[in-house]
């Protein structure tokens, strides 16, 4: 790989995103003392309908005056708010913004991957599903991550490389572009998991594909946003996987689709001295694993005592999940 490895910053957000109870618009007997209750005036919230250009323009005066800027829409456009968003980055003003319905949330909440700083949304009692998306989201903007969702990485050795005849191997294809020197932790057992290079270097015989990662059989493991691994064939569109480098964690991603063909497989068996694995992987030199040095070797060209860069999570899993108790896997 020729270059030096460029790297994206970790979406790892500034601030919580705070969830407001809509008591102006509909009534409510809630006294939670956790969540803002908006009652419809406060001298600190200007407040602006957002119906055209002019409530946008409206907005975008208010900048860097007021400590918050709230909106109400009748019909949500995503433009005029990423608008006010860009604007009031760094002013010292905070966004605010009105929705009822759940499929705006993820929209409001990660415009220009900044997002709102407060949703105002109507109480729990009436809008249950409502509230429970805006928890998720509000969750997923928490600046520190759990130790849990971003473990070390760690080193192996290559024992051995052998052919493992013909299986389906499945390619994760993303909804945003990777870098070199990114891919996703795959492997045969939760405990040792390798970093399959996406397929960003060019080759004199087949075009890139930067959003993709052939990352290996159907029976693999895979590391997924939250921390928790599926197999491979569990994966459907709309799933987030996490992307790694070999220096940790570089965000979240967004499977697009999948392809799932028949092709014939390489076994490379890793070990180090607390543990053992291997990665089943179509034997293509497309197909390259990450070095701890950062570089993409072909599993082609892999041979025994290269060392490879793995996620050791131990323990056992259930359902995906990581629980404390021992397993064998071989």
């Amino acid at each position: 790989m020729k270059g030096p490895v460029r790297m994206r910053p970790p979406h790892i957000w500034g601030d919580l995103m705070e969830i407001w109870i809509d008591a102006e618009k509909y009534e409510t007997t809630s006294n939670n003392s956790e969540y803002r209750v908006w009652k419809g005036q406060d001298p600190e919230v200007a407040v602006v309908e957002l119906d055209d250009f002019k409530g946008q323009d409206e907005a975008m005066s208010l900048v860097g005056l007021v400590p918050w800027v709230m909106m109400r829409c009748s019909d949500w456009k995503m433009i005029p708010l990423e608008n006010i968003v860009a604007a009031a980055s760094d002013s010292g003003t905070k966004v605010a913004v009105s929705i009822s319905e759940e499929i705006d949330i993820q929209g409001v909440a990660f415009a220009l991957e900044q997002g709102v700083d407060a949703i105002v949304i109507p109480p729990e009692e009436l809008s249950p599903s409502l509230w429970s998306s805006a928890l998720k989201i509000a969750e997923e903007r928490i600046p520190v991550r759990d130790d849990r969702n971003n473990p070390e990485l760690s080193t192996a050795i290559v024992s051995s490389v052998t052919t493992a005849g013909l299986g389906e191997r499945v390619c994760v294809d993303l909804a945003e572009i990777l870098s070199d020197g990114e891919g996703i932790f795959v492997g045969s057992s939760s405990s040792c998991l390798c970093l399959v290079h996406g397929e960003t270097v060019p080759s004199q015989y087949v075009p890139s594909r930067p959003f993709r990662v052939n990352a290996g059989a159907v029976h693999s493991y895979v590391l997924m946003g939250d921390g928790s691994t599926k197999y491979l064939c569990e994966l459907s569109s709309g799933d987030q996987v996490a992307v790694y480098s070999d220096i940790g964690l570089t965000r979240i991603a967004t499977i697009g689709r999948l392809k799932i063909e028949r092709r014939p497989l390489l076994k490379i068996s890793l070990e180090s001295e607390n543990f053992t694995g291997n990665i089943l992987v179509q034997q293509a030199e497309t197909v390259r694993l990450v070095t701890p040095s950062g570089s993409a070797v072909s599993v082609t060209k892999i041979k025994s005592g290269d060392e490879i860069t793995v996620l050791n999570g131990g323990g056992m899993r259930h359902i995906g999940k990581s629980i404390q108790g021992e397993v064998s896997e071989k």
